[in-house]
């Protein structure tokens, strides 16, 4: 059995607000000791920039650096090192695949999104869409909020050149078949870029099972620090994509007339690195491989039952995306309370709950909303934090509807 209260020890914040649930877990994770440490320890010894100094801080520095890349290449089950890109979190590296292959792409050329993405999976597309003359086309959803797959293959054609999807709904918490939809669209010479933002923490990833030609996960999301992220696709790919931005550290050589550009995955990585966050990255990794992951994703499906068996008992309360597959997310709308009101309430009781469009404004608007309460779990959650935040509601409802 898994055991939340022992693991949330390892977590600094609960020992400074012990009376916290803290439930916006999509949105960031809490840190372990364990990266805190990391990177304090990085600071201490080994600051120093990476790859261009002759003394021993700078290699440490850069040793501490490739090591991570290293430690990412296992995590995601990657073929090479050379496939790992670091950026600043999966807006970036979505950003990048769309400024950088995405010139490949001419007018008329097809891009496939599905209604369930978050806006960073949105917008990059929209702006490539308008300068190269694109056109988008995006997948519908059934009545229980998950991909109607046979809307997706109606979209497929030799136009399609891209599917972008998330793995995981950050809003809705539906799980996509990402492996079948790479495979269907594979079928028709298009590139699938996944992202992988709301599932690198809560399931095992494997890219070469998946069958991406990119993922993108942010640091922050698995435990890690902020300002982190990591593109991933196969080497001969990355090298055939051209720099997106230059500087020091992406080139191999420079002059006036002509300069020439670094290997992948460093022709990506110009200016300094977040090198402490990527410390603190690789420490997350090795910190959640400690643990028992099977055991950790049925204890966070375990806690979302628990919670939709207990709102089910509350008719006031909607529940919103009712996926057969689901991450431990809940979304929900009261009958007669706006959400905002209901998380304030919640917050004065040390609830910690999301409440808006989730970035992501379609989905919502599709399901005839303006926004929602969300509540998503993580390791160090337990069935207590469950009850109270009933309890909390039961009587926040109760207040709302007394004035």
């Amino acid at each position: 059995m898994f055991d939340a209260l022992t693991l949330k020890k390892q977590f600094p914040i609960f020992s400074h607000y012990p009376e916290l649930i803290y439930l916006d877990n999509a949105a960031t994770l809490q840190k372990p000791l364990a990266v805190l440490d990391a990177e304090r320890f990085y600071y201490e010894h080994h600051n120093a920039n990476v790859h261009r100094g002759a003394h021993r801080l700078a290699t440490a520095a850069t040793e501490a650096f490739e090591n991570a890349r290293h430690t990412v290449a296992q995590f995601i089950n990657a073929v090479s090192d050379d496939e790992i890109v670091f950026t600043r979190g999966t807006t970036e590296g979505i950003n990048l695949v769309a400024n950088t292959w995405g010139n490949t792409l001419a007018a008329g050329d097809e891009i496939i999104l599905s209604t369930l993405e978050h806006h960073a999976n949105i917008v990059p597309w929209q702006m490539l869409a308008e300068r190269r003359g694109l056109t988008l086309k995006i997948i519908q959803l059934d009545a229980q909020g998950a991909l109607d797959l046979t809307h997706f293959l109606s979209l497929l054609s030799n136009k399609t050149k891209l599917v972008a999807i998330s793995q995981v709904s950050n809003a809705i918490g539906s799980i996509q078949p990402v492996q079948w939809i790479c495979q269907q669209a594979h079928q028709y010479g298009a590139k699938v870029l996944v992202d992988g933002a709301q599932a690198v923490a809560h399931s095992v990833i494997d890219v070469q099972e998946i069958g991406a030609d990119f993922y993108v996960f942010s640091g922050h999301k698995i435990y890690g620090p902020t300002g982190i992220g990591v593109l991933w696709a196969h080497a001969k790919l990355l090298n055939e994509i051209p720099p997106w931005q230059g500087g020091g550290e992406m080139i191999a050589t420079v002059s006036f007339e002509r300069s020439t550009y670094a290997a992948a995955p460093y022709r990506f990585e110009a200016g300094t690195p977040p090198i402490a966050q990527t410390v603190g990255l690789a420490a997350a990794l090795n910190w959640l491989n400690q643990q028992d992951r099977t055991a950790l994703a049925e204890h966070e499906i375990a806690l979302r039952q628990q919670l939709e068996e207990g709102l089910a008992q509350l008719p006031a309360v909607k529940i919103h995306g009712q996926s057969a597959n689901k991450a431990a997310i809940t979304s929900m709308t009261f009958m007669d309370a706006h959400p905002y009101d209901v998380a304030q309430f919640l917050d004065h009781q040390h609830i910690a709950v999301r409440v808006g469009h989730h970035c992501a404004q379609p989905l919502l608007h599709s399901l005839g909303l303006s926004g929602t309460l969300r509540a998503s779990f993580a390791a160090y959650n337990t069935a207590q934090d469950v009850s109270r935040f009933l309890s909390s509601l039961q009587n926040t409802l109760d207040l709302l509807d007394e004035s």
